[in-house]
């Protein structure tokens, strides 16, 4: 009896492991700094920061499109509608309607888990990183709460402990497949002032833009 009954113990103890070891969807830090590179249509890097908190994002990205270089450096404000193109070279600042809803850098709960792999060596401790990948489908809402009736698909890899973005294959009607690996990140704000429209913003006045807006982190490049 005593060793059925120490069966059955362990038999639990095995179940409730294997069950708290399946990686489960997860949100990323509110406050990120990095850098990240796109290879799509065009190859870019930039630097970011990320405030899921206050809703800010920044971005001062840099690349090369048919050969020839650009420079883009925007700040969105979701909470107060806007989007900055800041230019520091001429001291302007374009401002124009931003009426999407923030999404947060997170796994949506509906993600269903394609694995979990360990990036580099599992040989020896500092080796390699944890991570999962995930897949799903994004369904884009306004500030209405309205879909938008397109389904952008996603690929994410996170890592397993603190759910820092790794890379993520998003899929758009518009732009085709696009992938953005990070790198070079660090929890918090290393520069909180990136994320505070410059003085010679104050006096830019909203313009009017047809076209489609920035819906994700994913759809600003």
């Amino acid at each position: 009896m005593r060793a059925l009954l120490l069966l059955l113990l362990v038999v639990v103890c095995l179940s409730v492991g294997c069950l708290a070891q399946r990686p489960l969807p997860c949100t990323s830090p509110p406050l990120l700094t990095g850098s990240l590179s796109v290879n799509e249509k065009l190859g870019a890097f930039a630097k970011y920061t990320y405030d899921a908190l206050g809703q800010r994002i920044r971005l001062r990205e840099f690349g090369s499109y048919d050969n020839k270089t650009f420079h883009l450096d925007v700040l969105l404000l979701y909470r107060d509608g806007v989007m900055y193109k800041i230019n520091y070279r001429n001291q302007t600042c374009c401002k124009k309607r931003l009426s999407r809803v923030f999404h947060p850098l997170a796994i949506p709960q509906d993600a269903s888990l394609l694995g979990q792999v360990v990036l580099g060596s599992s040989s020896g401790p500092g080796q390699g990183v944890l991570v999962n990948t995930w897949t799903g489908q994004l369904q884009m809402r306004n500030k209405t709460g309205k879909a938008g009736g397109k389904q952008d698909h996603y690929m994410s890899t996170v890592t397993e402990f603190g759910c820092i973005p790794v890379t993520t294959l998003f899929h758009s009607c518009r732009d085709g497949w696009r992938i953005t690996s990070f790198f070079d990140n660090v929890i918090g704000l290393s520069d909180p002032q990136q994320l505070i429209p410059p003085r010679f913003c104050d006096d830019a006045k909203l313009e009017e833009e047809e076209g489609e807006e920035p819906a994700t982190f994913y759809s600003l490049f």
